[in-house]
């Protein structure tokens, strides 16, 4: 199914295919139509089942990069779409991409921004929603600053009292961090069990995180205790 060739697809009909299990993608970069997504499987890590690999643990705990949420947004979603090596042309369209940073200041899509001093070196974004949040897309331009968002993600989706972590489709990346692939019909189960109100917001975690004098050890010791 095909959405209309309009500037932007609305918040409001955004959030209703999310809640029915389906999102947009595009063929390309420039392309002004998108398609609704169903997949047949689809891919969630488990927050008690993160995999929290010793290489990751001791990068996170060296507090490498400097990790905030929702300051970067534009910027982030940007980086997502950029070029990349093993992507010859991007699913993030213009239009997906001013949709969605419409979607960030309607406060219902997030980013997890990795510095490293006043340089964005990584990070990803997505889609929140009730206890639900459906990762889109994630970027480094250092080695390790998308696997530390992600950390950072799920340590902080815990903490909230978050439920369900999409990740749409399976990769191998995603596989070595604790990610499970799903039959559609058992996610729009969980969907349905995620339905309202986290105890706290994710920025709010984040920044309460990133107060403690050693981020990235508390991190690590509570992805430790809850893997």
């Amino acid at each position: 199914m095909h959405a209309p060739a309009t500037s932007r697809i609305p918040v409001d009909l955004l959030l209703r295919a999310y809640r029915g299990g389906v999102f947009p993608m595009a063929d390309h970069r420039g392309d002004p139509e998108v398609y609704w997504v169903e997949p047949r499987e689809r891919a969630i890590i488990p927050l008690g089942g993160f995999r929290l690999s010793k290489s990751l643990k001791k990068v996170l705990r060296q507090d490498r990069f400097h990790v905030t949420c929702n300051t970067a947004f534009a910027r982030v979603i940007a980086e997502c779409a950029a070029p990349r090596e093993e992507h010859a042309e991007s699913w993030i369209s213009h239009r997906i991409e001013t949709s969605y940073n419409a979607l960030h200041m309607a406060g219902h899509a997030h980013s997890i921004e990795c510095w490293q001093g006043s340089e964005l070196v990584g990070g990803l974004y997505g889609v929140g929603f009730d206890r639900v949040f459906c990762g889109e897309s994630m970027f480094s331009r250092q080695t390790d600053a998308s696997k530390v968002a992600l950390a950072w993600l799920v340590a902080a989706m815990r903490e909230a009292g978050y439920a369900l972590l999409d990740c749409q489709f399976m990769t191998e990346h995603l596989a070595r961090m604790g990610a499970v692939a799903i039959p559609q019909e058992k996610y729009m189960a969980l969907l349905a069990g995620a339905i309202g109100y986290p105890a706290a917001s994710l920025p709010d975690v984040i920044a309460r995180f990133g107060a403690y004098s050693s981020p990235g050890k508390s991190i690590a010791q509570s992805l430790t205790q809850t893997s």
